[in-house]
């Protein structure tokens, strides 16, 4: 009888701590799925803020520092669409004629088809519970020249919110980043 009851006792304890060395392997692998899965939003929108940041400086020559002025840009801006024909008196044709024909809302020209897009929210970092994007332009010097840059910046502490924080807290979990605020480019750190 002592040894049923032991081997039940046992069996109950083989169980217990198969389960938690389950769950000490699921643990990271359910976190690794949740975060490329909100890795995965959130590069959208750093790739939406990059496009808008891109035609802000095809129209005005520089990066915008502020949501603020992005997403006014966005509401009320407008992108001239240019008819170009080739020059009729030039015969190798390298010459064209330019006719802005009209102007199309900004808003409208790069997320018209996306369903459910809102301008508003395109400063707010997804799962983050409100928190912001960091964004940032300046001017540098490359050689030279006077280079316009921009950087927009989500924590992993904001956009992991609500997940394990030692696992957050690994060096190998980033940040994600569009732009520099000290080299030329518009690359993200997950390109």
């Amino acid at each position: 009888m002592k040894i049923k009851i032991t081997q039940i006792v046992l069996l109950i304890a083989v169980g217990v701590l198969a389960y938690y060395v389950w769950e000490t392997i699921q643990t990271p692998v359910r976190f690794n799925k949740e975060k490329d899965t909100r890795a995965a939003v959130v590069i959208q929108n750093l790739k939406d803020i990059r496009t808008v940041q891109q035609v802000y400086k095809m129209l005005n020559d520089t990066f915008s520092p502020s949501f603020d002025t992005l997403i006014k840009f966005m509401k009320y801006g407008q992108i001239p669409v240019v008819s170009i024909i080739f020059d009729p008196s030039d015969t190798t044709l390298t010459k064209t004629i330019n006719d802005t024909i009209a102007f199309v809302n900004v808003a409208d020209s790069l997320f018209g088809k996306r369903g459910g897009f809102i301008v508003d929210d395109l400063q707010i970092i997804p799962f983050s519970n409100g928190e912001k994007f960091e964004l940032g332009a300046a001017l540098i010097n490359k050689g030279g020249v006077m280079v316009p840059v921009f950087m927009a910046l989500a924590k992993k502490e904001y956009y992991l919110n609500g997940l394990d924080r030692a696992l957050i807290r690994n060096p190998s979990v980033k940040d994600l980043v569009v732009g520099s605020l000290s080299e030329p480019t518009t690359d993200g750190n997950w390109e």
